[in-house]
């Protein structure tokens, strides 16, 4: 009896510092700053670094290829959890080909940047984008939010609350909540999470034309994810979905091609 009572009481022990451990370092399980998957893509593109203004202690390391701010419609690039801005130097590539500007920003505490990523700083910092501009008298009906993977949180909560050109979301999540549950059964994460990034309660907000993109083969967030946000998405919608595409879709030309008909028709 007593050795049940003992096992018993270090199950229950353990589970606690489980519990006690994610709550205080989930945040170092969600953002990766410092992973890099993409190394030696060779830049085909003409760009600009430029730093963005957040407030007094935050400026956002960012890439801009300025074809016409005044003629072309911008694209502005929200990237997923993990690297820096190179890491997505093999997108760029193939999203230069297209007749649009590319706004590329790192979020804090990413490429260098000062701070610290959390929800509400994503969201500051997406915002702090989309003002810079605005100030260079590009409107929101000229802008295109792009968000990948972790980036798409973002792109759905600012495109809930203004309207934009249109919206591409590539590899998205219903919910922080919800990719958790899969990847943390055994933990009650609807209490534990600080960053919920709820896109799948938001999605109904949006009013710009969207374009959701997921392959069936993503491991990471699965695609079921990806189909449930198109099917309740309000339209003009259209989508994407491949059977050959995991996490990081392939930008090949079905792709290309695929955005390319979407912005032109919005």
């Amino acid at each position: 009896m007593k050795y049940l009572y003992f096992t018993v009481s270090s199950i229950i022990i353990a589970y606690i510092v489980v519990i006690i451990f994610v709550y205080f370092y989930q945040r170092n399980l969600l953002y990766h700053p410092s992973e890099n998957n993409y190394q030696n893509d060779t830049i085909q593109f003409n760009y600009q670094e430029i730093f963005i203004k957040v407030n007094d202690e935050i400026k956002l390391k960012s890439w801009i290829i300025n074809k016409d701010l005044k003629n072309f419609k911008t694209l502005v690039f929200f990237h997923g959890n993990a690297g820096d801005l190179s890491n997505r130097i093999y997108k760029l590539n193939e999203l230069d080909k297209l007749d649009i500007n590319i706004l590329l920003i790192s979020w804090r505490g990413f490429s260098g940047n000062e701070g610290y990523p959390t929800e509400k700083n994503l969201y500051e910092d997406a915002e702090a984008a989309i003002k810079w501009l605005n100030k260079k008298k590009v409107s929101n009906s000229q802008i295109i939010l792009y968000g990948e993977s972790l980036g798409t949180g973002v792109a759905v909560e600012i495109a809930s609350k203004n309207n934009f050109n249109s919206i591409i979301l590539e590899s998205p999540f219903t919910s922080i909540e919800n990719s958790a549950k899969i990847y943390y059964p055994y933990l009650p994460v609807s209490f534990l999470l600080k960053d919920r990034y709820d896109s799948i309660s938001k999605i109904k907000k949006i009013n710009s034309p969207i374009l959701i993109m997921h392959g069936r083969k993503d491991d990471i967030v699965p695609f079921f994810m990806g189909k449930k946000l198109f099917e309740k998405a309000n339209s003009p919608k259209d989508s994407y979905f491949t059977d050959i595409d995991d996490h990081m879709m392939e930008f090949n030309s079905q792709l290309l091609n695929k955005i390319k008909d979407f912005i032109t028709k919005y």
